[in-house]
């Protein structure tokens, strides 16, 4: 069976005019009745939409693949559809798709139409190829480039011996869909080019509608590096136990296939412990794993999208604070004008203003994207107005923490509840079912049981951080700075760089200039040993050592992640040691800062400039000459 075989020429329609996705789908399931292959068009059409609901089938590079799989296909086929000034599909990649295929399967044991279809779906990443289609001029040029690259296709799928690559890791990944048609081969084909290109050697498991092909032996995983498992549906993955693994999305296969092959090949990736069940990874890119770590994943969901917000906010309020602080003598004004202190000038006033919206919008998108992260798209709104719930009240950070995770799991509840209602109201449970009744529950929930005891909470938790000298100060100043070290942007670090920030909300200045200082020393230590214990490192790592000035000056603890790998048992200890000491330092100094980032180059915002500069001297020698001392010379 051809490709040719599926397109029926009156479903091809080169110059497609669409107003959105829902009309390019809908246009596209017209074309596809044309060819008389579906037997009841609106149950087909239902069918796509509902696929469409679970996620986007814009796979990026102007290519959008729905597909439905229904009692409603009579014979499979295909309809294509150019749209020659793009669609907006919601891509991954968020480009608008240009070439539309919409492939429709029929509900039956006999598969012989999978294979062509995954072909074509391979034949997509071309990018000529596709270019070609975009640009044909006539129904049958379009089909002839379909022919002659199907040829070619088909010529070197021929057997041939094994290509065998003697340099590089070994690697082995499952790619699965839940319709198993498209996605599915694309991803294995992703793959498998990539890791040709860097010189790996890679077998991929595809496990669509027409079963598991090229399946893994006990062999092959064993000797694994690593493993990927790029599935949106439940794959057997306890064949995978004691293996570093790494589970994402189908989608991710497609679109990040060099980062998925490198941390693949250097084992970057947890230990995969079996459970007994299949693996189910519909809703996540960090897989099914423990219930902490799919805690901490949705935090880090809602943090990674909070912090432009934070960082971009938080520097222009502190730009305004310094540009009142070099304009005005804040005490030569009167004492009821010093809280308008960053207002004074027009200046500043114009800083804080923009600074001070963008970090309004801090803890709403905090709790939106943990609640999105948890209940997909329909958690979003709920997770905004629990966010600002908290924003408006006294609960704070805290309080829109507990706002994200109430969201989503509330969203994830109504789901449950309103599917035994009719399929007839389906289309309105995500704009109306659940952002009415979830917010309502949140809101409630938020008013009147979260905000009162946890709004007390965080404000004694301020008072009292407000109230810190002496010993107690220096002492949270070490733990913070030490944590910084610990993990170099792993949870511990996240967890310190997150409560500087909300310290920050808070008005504790001091906290984050101890958080910053203890990212800073890590890397700029290491620059320091690679110059003064060069015989106790590699030359490529002499080498790499000076860029970490650059990344430590710039607050880029990661600059460190490389050299800490290595020699994990000296380089974290030394740099720990050194951390804990700077963020002491800080503290004791009374060494303030009102930017959450941004390295030596918001010095001029830090209270207490040069002794800050001093303590991360001291921590960063401090770092250096401990990674002297306990690292073995390199022969």
């Amino acid at each position: 069976m051809k490709i040719r075989d599926l397109l029926a020429v009156e479903s091809i329609d080169l110059n497609g005019k669409a107003t959105g996705k829902t009309d390019v789908l809908n246009q596209c399931v017209d074309l596809m009745a044309k060819s008389g292959k579906i037997a009841d068009v609106e149950k087909y059409r239902k069918g796509v939409f509902a696929r469409e609901d679970e996620g986007t089938t814009g796979i990026g590079m102007g290519i959008a693949i729905p597909h439905c799989k229904s009692d409603a296909v009579k014979k499979a086929g295909l309809a294509a559809m150019v749209v020659k000034n793009g669609v907006d599909f919601e891509s991954l990649d968020g480009t608008p798709a240009k070439i539309i295929f919409l492939i429709a399967a029929p509900n039956t044991e006999d598969n012989v139409h999978l294979q062509v279809l995954s072909k074509l779906s391979v034949m997509l990443m071309d990018e000529h190829f596709t270019n070609s289609l975009i640009n044909a001029n006539s129904v049958d040029e379009f089909l002839s480039i379909i022919d002659d690259a199907e040829a070619v296709k088909d010529a070197n799928n021929e057997p041939k011996k094994e290509e065998k690559v003697s340099s590089g890791a070994f690697i082995v990944a499952v790619t699965a869909c839940p319709t198993g048609i498209a996605h599915t081969y694309m991803a294995a084909e992703a793959l498998e080019k990539k890791a040709k290109e860097l010189g790996y050697q890679i077998k991929v498991e595809t496990r669509g509608s027409g079963g598991a092909k090229n399946v893994l032996t006990e062999d092959e995983i064993a000797k694994a590096a690593g493993v990927i498992v790029a599935c949106d549906t439940k794959v057997p993955t306890d064949r995978f136990d004691g293996k570093k693994v790494i589970e994402c999305q189908v989608s991710d296969g497609i679109n990040k296939a060099e980062e998925l092959i490198k941390r693949a090949a250097a084992g970057d990736a947890p230990v995969f412990k079996a459970s007994g069940k299949a693996s189910d990874t519909q809703q996540s890119t960090g897989g099914k794993e423990s219930v902490a770590h799919q805690i901490y994943k949705h935090l880090m969901n809602g943090v990674s999208h909070m912090l432009p917000f934070v960082v971009g906010g938080g520097i222009l309020i502190a730009i305004a604070f310094l540009i009142d602080g070099f304009c005005v003598d804040i005490n030569s004004l009167p004492a009821d004008q010093r809280s308008n202190f960053g207002t004074i000038t027009e200046a500043a006033a114009l800083f804080k203003g923009i600074g001070g919206i963008a970090f309004e919008f801090m803890l709403p998108i905090l709790s939106g994207f943990i609640a999105m992260s948890i209940a997909d798209r329909p958690g979003l709104a709920v997770g905004f107005v629990g966010g600002a719930i908290a924003a408006n009240g006294t609960s704070g950070f805290l309080g829109a923490l507990v706002a994200g995770f109430l969201a989503g799991y509330t969203v994830l509840l109504l789901k449950k509840i309103l599917d035994k209602l009719p399929e007839s109201l389906d289309g309105m449970k995500p704009v109306l079912l659940y952002p009415l009744l979830g917010i309502f529950i949140v809101g409630v929930i938020m008013q009147f049981v979260v905000e009162p005891p946890i709004g007390a909470l965080n404000v004694a938790i301020n008072e009292g951080l407000k109230g810190l000298n002496g010993s107690s100060a220096v002492l949270l100043g070490a733990l913070l700075g030490g944590m910084m070290s610990v993990d170099m942007g792993g949870p511990v670090n996240k967890a310190a760089y997150v409560f500087g920030t909300a310290s920050i909300a808070a008005g504790n200045y001091n906290i984050m200039a101890a958080v910053m200082i203890g990212g800073m020393v890590p890397p700029i230590a290491i620059a320091l040993a690679t110059l003064f214990f060069k015989n106790k490192f590699t030359a490529e790592q002499r080498k790499a050592g000076p860029t970490n000035f650059i990344m430590g000056l710039s607050f880029i603890t990661e600059g460190a992640i490389p050299f800490a790998a290595s020699d994990p048992l000296r380089v974290i200890p030394a740099c720990v040691v050194g951390s804990a000491v700077a963020g002491a330092l800080s503290m004791a100094f009374g060494c303030t800062l009102m930017a959450p980032h941004g390295g030596i180059f918001v010095v001029p915002t830090i209270g207490n400039p040069v002794m800050y500069l001093i303590a991360l001297l001291i921590g960063s020698v401090i770092s250096c000459v401990l990674l002297g001392l306990l690292k073995k010379k390199v022969n």
